[in-house]
């Protein structure tokens, strides 16, 4: 691995994604998305008793099914790296003690999945490991308990408000053998913080947006790369409100993104036209770990897509930090995934 820049690595001996799943919500399920998911849950108990421990049965099946894809047996996986957006990432560290291998817990709230990939990949280029899980997930009922109000409560929601997914994605992340059979990690950009002082827990889209640009804009001045690079770039969970502010972003630091390449997860995700209850769009740390690990890397598996950039979008409040009257600072963590064709 080599540094490029100041905020991006480039992975040197490109390592691959061996197998992936992504495992979603009854919701999700009837999004435009389904037939490209592993598993889809008909309900949001999924057969536990409480919210929490059903985002925990969430994330263990994805990771079953990450090793099953990849053709991994369990006892040769040797790093789990993973986190979500409950207190102390319970949903990952209880699904840890599932898989019996060292555990490195992140927390980056929707970035997650990106942060947990990008981590992945440095430790398998770097010739630490030759096999490890990146994963994270998320549940409606469990956001909304904790950050918002329970699902009980009824509370009426703003046009900017967005709809936590339901569901986890997880990537099994080793050594590249040169057999070109997989896609593969060639930079990852880490973000800074970026905080313009809003406060507003419904409208994660606006304060999530100025993070992304400046991940993007670092991207593309530590790789010397320009948008067009790539065959499609998707921001994790800026959805309708926070998607054309970024955009707006980028054309004013003199780096325009054509709509047919600069895409969002969260509206890639849900049926926005039937689908009203997601307001403005989808959420969550499973939202760009399910669209990235089941729609997108099928798509390159099919050869409709090359080149890949996934920047995944991170709002760093707590429930305290909100009660305190505290603004909202922002992460957003870019990988970049290629698949076929010649590498640079």
């Amino acid at each position: 691995m080599k540094q490029l820049g100041k905020q991006s690595w480039e992975f040197t001996t490109r390592p691959v994604i061996l197998g992936a799943s992504a495992v979603v919500g009854p919701e999700e399920g009837e999004g435009p998305l389904a037939s490209d998911f592993d598993f889809i849950y008909d309900s949001l108990e999924m057969g536990e008793k409480t919210w929490e421990k059903a985002e925990r049965a969430l994330f263990e099946k994805a990771s079953k099914l990450a090793l099953m894809n990849a053709d991994l047996e369990q006892d040769k996986l040797e790093f789990f790296v993973g986190g979500d957006l409950m207190n102390q990432i319970i949903s990952s560290s209880f699904a840890a003690r599932k898989l019996g291998v060292p555990y490195l817990g992140v927390f980056g709230a929707c970035s997650t999945s990106m942060e947990s990939l990008a981590i992945a990949s440095m430790i398998v280029d770097s010739g630490g490991s030759k096999y490890v899980l990146a994963g994270t997930s998320s549940h409606n009922c469990t956001v909304e308990k904790q950050f918002r109000y329970p699902t009980e409560y009824g509370s009426q929601k703003p046009p900017t408000a967005q709809y936590t997914v339901t569901g986890s994605g997880c990537a099994v992340v080793g050594v590249n053998d040169g057999s070109g059979k997989h896609p593969y990690m060639l930079t990852a950009t880490l973000g800074k913080i970026m905080d313009l002082g809003l406060t507003d827990p419904f409208n994660m889209g606006a304060a999530m947006a100025p993070a992304a640009a400046d991940t993007l804009t670092a991207h593309f001045r530590d790789t010397g790369l320009t948008p067009s690079h790539y065959d499609l770039i998707v921001t994790g969970d800026l959805a309708t409100v926070g998607l054309p502010i970024a955009q707006t972003l980028l054309a004013e630091g003199g780096i325009p993104m054509e709509e047919t390449v600069f895409k969002d997860c969260g509206n890639m995700i849900y049926n926005m036209d039937k689908q009203k209850y997601v307001i403005a769009g989808g959420s969550g740390c499973g939202c760009s770990a399910t669209v990235t690990y089941g729609h997108i890397l099928k798509r390159m598996r099919k050869g409709e897509l090359k080149r890949v950039l996934v920047v995944a979008t991170g709002a760093l409040l707590s429930p305290l930090s909100y009660q305190q009257g505290e603004s909202i600072p922002c992460v957003a963590h870019a990988v970049a995934l290629e698949f076929g064709g010649e590498t640079r």
